[in-house]
């Protein structure tokens, strides 16, 4: 067994192992994870974990969507924690790119929901799957070739 899947952890009185798989995504799932954003998110997101004590285990930054594995304690419910990761990291995205304030209307950057697993002994499995999952991405974007074709200009 890894590390990570026999990692016990303990607060006062209470001894805890709480891995959960959480995926998020930009409003409109536009693809604005690029470059200086992608690195910047990824700062923010780190920053903002280390404020309230979680654990990045892995995380890949997808153009149009964010994987994490995150030990989380458990005397935070995940859907705090998530409101304040989205909440926070859109603040601070719009603080640092000025520009994005017009794409997103309200400052609303994030989609309203999120998917979340509890890992449980996958700790392994999830974690190669994360680190896997840009490259699977870039793949299937490579299987869906562009025709620049109009399809409404055919023959009558």
């Amino acid at each position: 067994m890894s590390k990570h899947d026999t990692d016990v952890k303990s607060l006062a009185h209470t001894k805890w192992n709480c891995k959960y798989h959480i995926v998020f995504a930009p409003k409109y799932r536009r693809k604005v994870f690029f470059e200086e954003k992608r690195e910047a998110i990824r700062d923010i997101l780190r920053t903002l974990c280390q404020w309230k004590g979680v654990e990045i285990i892995e995380g890949e930054i997808c153009p149009d969507h964010v994987h994490l594995l995150v030990s989380i304690p458990p005397k935070m419910s995940v859907s705090g924690f998530m409101g304040y990761l989205k909440g926070k990291s859109s603040l601070m995205l719009f603080q640092r790119f000025g520009n994005m304030k017009f794409a997103y209307r309200n400052r609303e950057f994030w989609c309203k929901g999120y998917y979340v697993d509890t890992v449980g002994k996958n700790t392994t499995a999830i974690k190669s799957y994360i680190a896997n999952q840009l490259k699977q991405d870039k793949e299937s974007d490579q299987l869906s070739l562009f025709d620049p074709r109009d399809p409404f200009t055919g023959s009558k």
